[in-house]
């Protein structure tokens, strides 16, 4: 993959990949998506019929605006009237920021599946707080607390919508 070199405001040599480079990958994967959007919903059945658009009718139209999309994006990119976009698209202090939050939004996820929605919710409000937003650890906990017991009575309570409580489902001695 080409990489760029550019100039900090610092004056320091910043290298990364190229801005195009980027912009391109992200166009053919959203013309991938398109496409795959467009099978599925061929499969489903793309169609009009008797009694109106069938299941696949408007995600086709969605998966095909994605391709079109997806090609000028590329097209863009590659063969732009101003050139290429050669500065550098993300250097590696920028690339620390970004992880240090899609890591454990990942890892978040992860832990839904088997401690739930509301167990996963507490633990990640918890250390975002206090290992990116440098909070003591009482008002992580309290803030916490306060928003998992509000989505709690909101969902659970008042709305009766049951939230995913996971495999091992730790909140089961509350009754819900």
């Amino acid at each position: 993959m080409a990489t760029s070199e550019t100039k900090a405001h610092d004056g320091h040599e910043v290298k990364g990949p190229a801005t195009y480079l980027v912009e391109a990958v992200v166009a053919i994967s959203v013309m991938l998506l398109g496409c795959v959007v467009i099978y599925g919903s061929r499969e489903l059945g793309a169609g009009w019929t008797s009694d109106g658009p069938g299941s696949g009718y408007f995600p086709f139209y969605i998966g095909l605006i994605m391709t079109i999309a997806g090609a000028g994006i590329l097209f863009q990119a590659l063969f732009s009237r101003k050139g290429r976009n050669t500065t550098v698209f993300v250097d590696g202090e920028q690339i620390k920021r970004v992880l240090s939050v899609l890591v454990p939004a990942g890892i978040y996820v992860f832990a839904v599946e088997f401690i739930g929605l509301y167990v996963a919710s507490f633990i990640y409000i918890i250390l975002f707080m206090v290992i990116l937003g440098k909070f003591s650890w009482l008002k992580s906990l309290i803030a916490a607390f306060c928003v998992n017991a509000l989505f709690f009575l909101m969902f659970e309570v008042w709305f009766k919508v049951p939230l995913y409580k996971g495999e091992y489902d730790l909140l089961s001695s509350l009754g819900y």
